[in-house]
């Protein structure tokens, strides 16, 4: 089986459109994907983290 895709914070922010500032409040506030921090300091999302996120998202603006 396949690893699950990884992505970049810098690639995440891109996706949706968000200053890394304000990605970090939401994170403050328990409200965006979850980060994985990799032995070398750098961090990542899943594509599946990031996906279920989306669907949260679309779900409370319903």
């Amino acid at each position: 089986m396949p690893r699950p895709k990884m992505l970049r914070l810098s690639e995440v922010l891109a996706e949706i459109d968000m200053s890394r500032a304000a990605f970090y409040r939401m994170r403050a506030r328990g409200q965006a994907p979850r980060l994985r921090k990799l032995p070398n300091g750098q961090l990542r999302v899943s594509r599946a983290d990031l996906d279920a996120w989306w669907e949260r998202c679309e779900e409370s603006a319903a």
